[in-house]
């Protein structure tokens, strides 16, 4: 797995978070085609899904209960879509895309504006679990005057779904030395990498070289058609702003009102998005040391948050050595300390269980750290099956990223990456070997996403956001265009800011519902 992690909304669902590198455009034999891939055939265009009411989610979409009625009382209904599989041949082989909606309830003498589309991150997430995880709390507003609608992207989940893996050799792999610290070890890691490519080519072998994120935003567009929308509207969050940048950049004159939360830097290839991220977790485990000095007890003892940063990273040491042992018969290795470390700080409403499992740690048990991993992992508790989330973002990361690293170029960055963070540094710089010996090219080494001509497109950073870091919001704005991206900055903590910060979640509604579009550069505080 990549240690690089972009999620879909905070801890409230992090089941359904995904572990993302830098985003780029897919490997789309056609993208760099002014013609473009053929037309598709109407007999896509004009299909009808039929909507059902809606089964549990499955192991591959995370698993979990039947998603249970909004507030309002309306069901959720459960549908699908054919696509392609290949736009470059779209009257050849489909693959069915699993979408879910919840219709809209207008008040009276108010009337339904539409679809709102809405993808969580990743890539790897399933709109179809998580939507309604979220809905009930965060988007009943926005449900008065559109349907609410998701899908799990090709790949993820029940749509075409990439498999790896069987649980126990994911057990394995999760749990495997992610900072090799000799050659032996250099070599085993390595080799563990290019394993899991073959595995992943012997089972999804004819899906991973169509799971490219130009593809999903295709796919958006005939979900526009289907679903019977004149534009889109759309609301996408952390590697869902790449998506939708993609989608605004391929389909400028069909954006609808659009809005971009968790911001993915699409001027960043690879490397500077791993350092962005070990300086962006490194901060906010900083100031959530800060936060436990203030609290009634701590995890270390003083003052200083610096006696806690050196606790961690001896913490962190330790374990590479000596696992601790956890409730659930699995030891909490090294790299999955990182990894749950890294889960507690998506936003600062997990701090308090954070301090809590460090503290458990230093009575020798890692049951809290390791629970925080298998929810960013997709690993359930109830029978232990992962979904495909780290197997989808693999596919989709190395679809995209032109750039491919080896050993000597880590160790070239290494400094780079300790100077970022002494916590995180070493993990995320091996981290660069996602796609070492990937069955597919990527496409490039950044993405583009200039949409002359696109209306307005809300544009979302927070300052203290650790996994898609604020600067990348205002690349992204750049990079829409003038007129096009208006920027908001939320001066917070957390990945993702819509149902956390009232003013922010303020402008947002008022956008999508009645089309005010805030004043470009306007700061929540």
């Amino acid at each position: 797995m990549s240690p690089h992690h972009r999620s879909s909304r905070a801890v409230v669902v992090l089941a359904s978070l995904a572990l993302l590198t830098a985003g780029v455009t897919a490997c789309d034999p056609d993208a760099g085609e002014t013609s473009g891939p053929p037309p598709v055939p109407r007999t896509l265009t004009e299909q009808k899904p039929h909507w059902t009411a809606c089964s549990a989610p499955t192991t591959a979409q995370g698993g979990g209960d039947k998603p249970e009625k909004l507030p309002d009382r309306t069901t959720w209904q459960c549908g699908t879509v054919k696509v392609p599989l290949d736009y470059a041949n779209p009257d050849g082989r489909t693959i069915d895309l699993a979408l879910i909606r919840a219709k809209a309830a207008p008040a009276p003498g108010k009337e339904r504006i539409g679809s709102l589309l809405f993808n969580f991150g990743g890539p790897g997430g399933s709109g179809v679990s998580t939507l309604p995880l979220i809905a009930g709390d965060d988007y009943m507003k926005l449900h008065k005057r559109y349907d609410l609608v998701s899908f799990d992207p090709r790949g993820v989940g029940d749509s075409a779904g990439v498999q790896c893996l069987d649980t126990k050799a994911m057990d394995a792999r999760l749990a495997a030395d992610s900072t090799p610290d000799h050659a032996a070890e250099e070599k085993t890691y390595t080799r563990g990498a290019r394993a899991y490519a073959r595995f992943c080519e012997s089972k999804s072998g004819t899906v991973l070289k169509h799971v490219g994120t130009q593809q999903a935003a295709r796919d958006m567009e005939l979900m526009r058609q289907v679903l019977g929308d004149a534009k889109l509207n759309y609301f996408g969050i952390s590697y869902g702003t790449q998506l939708g940048g993609v989608y605004a950049h391929l389909f400028p004159e069909n954006v609808g009102r659009f809005v971009f939360d968790a911001v993915v830097d699409p001027t960043e290839n690879v490397l500077a998005s791993g350092l962005g991220q070990a300086k962006g977790f490194q901060g906010a485990l900083r100031n959530f040391l800060k936060d436990c000095t203030k609290q009634d007890s701590c995890f270390f003892e003083g003052e200083d948050p610096a006696q806690g940063e050196k606790e961690v990273v001896a913490l962190i040491e330790r374990l590479d050595a000596r696992p601790l042992p956890t409730e659930f018969k699995r030891p909490l290795t090294q790299n999955l300390a990182l990894n749950g470390i890294a889960a507690a700080l998506y936003g600062e409403e997990s701090w308090p269980l954070l301090r809590g499992a460090l503290a458990e740690t230093g009575k020798g048990n890692g049951s809290t750290l390791l629970m925080f991993s298998d929810m960013l992992n997709g690993r359930a508790f109830e029978d232990g099956g992962y979904s495909n989330i780290n197997a989808v973002n693999t596919a989709v990361n190395c679809a995209d990223y032109k750039d491919r690293y080896t050993a000597a170029d880590v160790h070239r960055h290494l400094p780079e990456f300790r100077e970022a963070s002494p916590v995180f540094g070493d993990w995320m710089a091996w981290g660069l070997l996602q796609c070492t010996g990937w069955p597919v090219e990527g496409h490039a080494p950044t993405v583009d996403v200039t949409a002359d001509g696109a209306g307005p497109v809300l544009v979302i950073g927070n300052t203290g956001d650790p996994a898609t870091p604020y600067e990348g919001a205002e690349k992204m704005a750049d990079e829409l265009g003038e007129g096009v991206g208006v920027r908001l900055t939320v001066d917070g903590e957390g990945h993702g800011t819509y149902g956390v910060d009232d003013c922010l979640t303020g402008l947002v509604d008022r956008y999508l519902l009645d089309g005010v579009v805030p004043k470009n550069g306007t700061i929540c505080s």
